[in-house]
């Protein structure tokens, strides 16, 4: 089985990383009660923490390394699709050198953060309306002729959407600003597929 390259932003890799791990965290606070028992509180999920460790190989090597740092230095959070597991919205927080750069292999490693942004959907800008509505429009552009649009029912997923349709999930995501989160697709949302 050929997998996809795995991508952030801008950013493909010219082939996949070589190791990658995910780390679930979940906060959990201990209160010492007398008599040696304890009780403990779930105080819910924390970040996940994405790693992984890589070589760009052949004359591009270097060239290959800079493009990433590049994307590094580009702020702010973005997609990670990656080959196998589930995209999500994160940040890029770490991108190391694993050892000296030769200008035909550069070994790295990295680390993402997952981004939580419910909070930032929950808030609401100062002065806008009770209606839910600002007073400017926001420019639309609007789609190609030709374009093709998908309802949403349950139980779909934009990894199963873009196979039934023949394109990537980059894509759908590219022509689909408005997910934040591509592994959240609701019921009746109306989204772009080709």
């Amino acid at each position: 089985m050929e997998l996809s390259p795995m991508r952030y932003k801008s950013f493909i890799w010219p082939h996949n990383p070589r190791t990658y791990t995910i780390e679930y965290e979940r906060q959990v606070a201990v209160h010492k009660i007398p008599f040696g028992r304890y009780a403990m509180q779930d105080l819910g999920l924390g970040r996940r923490v994405m790693r992984g460790e890589g070589e760009f190989y052949g004359p591009s090597a270097y060239e290959d390394f800079k493009k990433l740092a590049t994307v590094f230095y580009d702020g702010g959070p973005g997609t990670l699709l990656h080959p196998v597991w589930q995209s999500a919205q994160v940040y890029f927080v770490e991108l190391a050198l694993a050892q000296e750069p030769r200008r035909d292999y550069v070994r790295y490693t990295f680390t993402f953060w997952e981004e939580y942004d419910k909070y930032r959907q929950e808030l609401v800008p100062v002065g806008q309306e009770s209606s839910g509505q600002s007073g400017g429009s926001t420019p639309v552009t609007p789609a190609p002729e030709g374009a093709v649009y998908h309802t949403v029912v349950a139980g779909d997923t934009l990894w199963a959407l873009a196979q039934t349709y023949g394109v990537t999930m980059g894509e759908i995501l590219v022509w689909n600003p408005q997910l934040k989160n591509p592994n959240v697709i609701l019921p009746g949302q109306r989204l772009r597929v080709g």
